[in-house]
């Protein structure tokens, strides 16, 4: 089983960027999906970005599409979240999520393998 650990992020004005990275330990890292999820105060966790374990597919919430991508770099152990013309609402706790299910939001959304999360804030 792997652990995640996340980063990158911060504070950053409105229509700035900033690079997500979800950090994994183990020698399986290629053979788990994984995604990313955000949780903003009061709010349910959303599903953001998902990958399959080779990084050939990928899929985008209509919330954040054509800002945000996903991408793998499995020798690397690590995942990331490019995100793009962030806005005030894109504010909330990232939480990278790995599954050696499948990469579903379902599946990723059951797996017991969460990273701490990291703050991302977006001012107007």
């Amino acid at each position: 089983q792997v652990q995640l650990v996340e980063s990158g992020g911060g504070l950053v004005q409105a229509g700035g960027s900033l690079r997500l990275s979800c950090a994994a330990s183990g020698r399986t890292f290629s053979s788990y999906g994984m995604g990313w999820f955000r949780q903003a105060p009061g709010k349910e966790r959303e599903f953001v970005a998902r990958i399959n374990y080779s990084g050939g597919r990928t899929d985008i919430s209509d919330s954040v599409k054509g800002r945000f991508t996903i991408s793998r770099v499995n020798v690397k152990n690590t995942v990331y979240l490019q995100m793009n013309r962030l806005k005030p609402e894109d504010t909330a706790r990232y939480y990278c999520a790995a599954s050696d299910s499948g990469w579903g939001i379902s599946d990723l959304k059951r797996s017991n393998t969460w990273g701490q999360g990291t703050q991302v804030t977006v001012s107007s």
